[in-house]
C-alpha cells in the first residue's frame, strides 16, 4: 500500500511539474503577445496620425490645383521674359485683331533695287552662235537684259605715313619744322577709323573683346590685342565726356523725360543701369543704387519742366516734377495678375478703363490735337476712374487688388496725363527699350569687369546720335580725331 501511494505520489507531481511547464510557457507566450499587441497597437497609432497627416497635405494640395496658384511672369507683371521659370505660350496684352497677318494696305514695303550707277560693268557677248557655230564676235549686238551683284571688295588697312620736313630761313636762320596734325601724336597709332570702328562693334554691336579681336584680324587684317581695344575705347570715351554732359543737359530741360533702370553684374557685384531719355536724347548711367540717392547723384532730385514717364518705381515717383504718367503697359499686366488671382470684377473695369483712354489716344493722335478738361469724353473717363477708386474693396479677401487700388489712389493724377499732353507717351517702353541693351551685352558678353562707364558713355552718344537720324560711324570719326585745346 505504501508503494502505491509512493507511487501515485510521484506520479501526481510529475504531472503537477509537466502542468507548472506548460503554464510558464502560457504566460511566457501571454506576455509575448501582449508585447506584441502594444507594438502593434503603437504602430497602428503611428500609421493613423501618418496617414491624418497624409490627408491634410493632399487637401492643400488639391485645395492649390482648385485654386490654380498663378505665378508672376512677364505677361502679368514688371518681370522681363528671360526671368519666365517656363515658355508658356504667347500671351500678349494685345487683343486680338481681325486685320489679316503681313503687311497692311498702305503699308510702303522695301525691296533690293539695282543700282543707276553700277561701279563695274561686265559686258556679256555671244562668240559664236550656238546652232551653226558661226563667228559672231564682230556683229553689233543688242543690249537684252541685266543682272547686278553687290560684293565688298577685299579690305585691307591703308598705312598713311607723315613725314616732317625742316629747313632754315634764309632771311632770319630759323631753323624751321612743318607740324603734325594734331591728332598724329605717335611714330605709329591707329586713326579715327579704327577707333571708331571697334566702339561701334564693341558698344553698338555687344562684340566682346576676345571675339572682336579675331574680327579685326580675320576681316580687317589688323593685329590688335584685347588690351589695345580697351585703350581705344576709353579714349573715345573720355573724348565723348563733352556729348555726354551736353545730353544730361538737354534732359533735365526738356518737357518730357522716360525713365528706367535694371540690374547690371559688375565685377560680381550687382550694380544698377540707369537710362534718362526722350525723343532726341538718351543719357544711360550706372550706380550701385537703385534708390532716390542714384537719382540725385545721377540727375537731381528736381526736373521742373518735365512730365517724368515711369513704370511706378518709388524712386522716380519722389521726384520734383512738373507732372508723371505712369506705364499703362504695366498696369496692365499688374491687372492681369489681379484678374488671375484674385477674379475681382474690379480688375477688369479697371482695365477697360484704361483701354478706352487708349483709344481716345489714339484718336487724338490722328487729329494731332490733345484733350481740354472740359472736353465731355475725358470728363466721363475721370468720373469713372474715381468712381473705381473709391469702391470698397475687401483688403482680407482681396489683399493685392487692395494695395492696387491704394497705390492708384495715391497717384490719382498720374493716370491719364498723356490724353492732355501728346508729347508724353502712354508707356514706358521707349525707356525699356533703351535700358535692354545692357541685358543684351550681358547674355553676349557676361558680366562687366570695370568698363561700365565707358560703356554707358558711347553707348548714351551713339544712341542719341541714331534718335537724330546722324550718321554714327562718321560721327565716332569726329570724336575720334578730337583734339581738346
Amino acid at each position: 500500500m505504501i508503494i502505491e501511494r509512493k507511487q501515485k505520489s510521484y506520479i501526481i507531481k510529475k504531472e503537477i511539474d509537466i502542468l507548472t511547464s506548460r503554464l510558464e510557457r502560457i504566460e511566457k507566450a501571454y506576455f509575448s503577445l501582449r508585447k506584441e499587441n502594444e507594438e502593434l497597437r503603437k504602430e497602428n497609432e503611428d500609421l493613423r496620425k501618418e496617414n491624418k497627416e497624409l490627408k491634410n497635405k493632399l487637401r492643400i494640395v488639391l485645395q492649390e490645383l482648385s485654386n490654380k496658384k498663378i505665378k508672376r511672369d512677364s505677361h502679368n507683371s514688371h518681370s522681363p521674359p528671360s526671368k519666365d521659370y517656363y515658355s508658356p505660350k504667347n500671351r500678349s496684352l494685345r487683343k486680338k485683331s481681325t486685320r489679316k497677318t503681313g503687311g497692311q494696305k498702305g503699308h510702303k514695303g522695301h525691296t533690293l533695287e539695282m543700282s543707276k550707277f553700277p561701279d563695274e560693268i561686265k559686258k556679256i557677248k555671244s562668240k559664236y552662235c550656238s546652232k551653226c557655230g558661226y563667228e559672231l564676235q564682230d556683229r553689233d549686238q543688242e543690249l537684252l537684259s541685266r543682272r547686278q551683284v553687290i560684293e565688298i571688295p577685299p579690305i585691307k588697312p591703308i598705312i598713311i605715313e607723315y613725314q616732317q620736313y625742316r629747313c632754315t630761313c634764309q632771311r632770319c636762320g630759323n631753323d624751321q619744322r612743318a607740324s603734325y596734325p594734331k591728332e598724329v601724336k605717335a611714330p605709329i597709332q591707329y586713326g579715327a577709323s579704327v577707333t571708331s570702328l571697334v566702339s561701334y562693334f564693341n558698344v553698338f554691336q555687344y562684340i566682346p573683346y576676345a571675339r572682336l579681336k579675331l574680327l579685326l584680324q580675320d576681316i580687317f587684317a589688323l593685329s590688335l590685342s584685347e588690351g589695345t581695344i580697351q585703350n581705344l575705347l576709353n579714349k573715345v570715351a573720355d573724348k565723348s565726356s563733352v556729348i555726354y554732359d551736353k545730353i544730361l543737359e538737354n534732359i533735365k530741360q526738356s518737357t518730357y523725360v522716360g525713365s528706367d533702370e535694371t540690374s547690371a553684374k559688375i565685377n560680381g557685384s550687382k550694380w544698377w543701369i540707369w537710362v534718362w531719355q526722350n525723343i532726341k536724347n538718351t543719357y544711360i548711367s550706372a550706380n550701385e543704387s537703385r534708390g532716390f540717392k542714384a537719382i540725385n547723384q545721377i540727375i537731381g532730385t528736381t526736373l521742373p519742366s518735365a512730365t517724368l514717364v515711369s513704370d511706378r518705381w518709388s524712386a522716380q515717383l519722389k521726384m520734383n516734377t512738373k507732372n508723371k504718367q505712369l506705364c499703362i503697359a504695366h498696369l496692365l499686366r499688374d491687372l492681369k495678375y489681379l484678374q488671375e488671382i484674385e477674379k475681382l470684377e474690379w480688375a477688369n473695369n479697371f482695365e477697360m478703363l484704361l483701354s478706352k483712354a487708349l483709344a481716345l489716344r489714339q484718336k487724338a493722335q490722328k487729329s494731332q490735337q490733345a484733350y481740354q478738361r472740359e472736353d465731355k469724353r475725358v470728363i466721363d473717363l475721370e468720373q469713372k476712374l474715381n468712381q473705381l477708386l473709391i469702391n470698397n474693396i475687401d483688403k482680407g479677401n482681396s489683399a493685392k487688388t487692395h494695395a492696387f487700388q491704394k497705390s492708384m489712389i495715391k497717384n490719382r493724377n498720374h493716370i491719364f496725363t498723356f490724353l492732355y499732353d501728346l508729347e508724353v507717351p502712354p508707356d514706358n517702353n521707349s525707356s525699356e527699350r533703351a535700358i535692354r541693351n545692357i541685358k543684351v551685352k550681358q547674355k553676349v558678353s557676361g558680366q562687366f569687369k570695370s568698363g561700365q562707364d565707358t560703356f554707358c558713355i558711347i553707348r548714351s552718344v551713339i544712341d542719341t546720335f541714331r534718335k537724330r537720324n546722324l550718321d554714327v560711324f562718321q560721327n565716332l570719326q569726329l570724336i575720334a580725331n578730337f583734339v581738346p585745346e
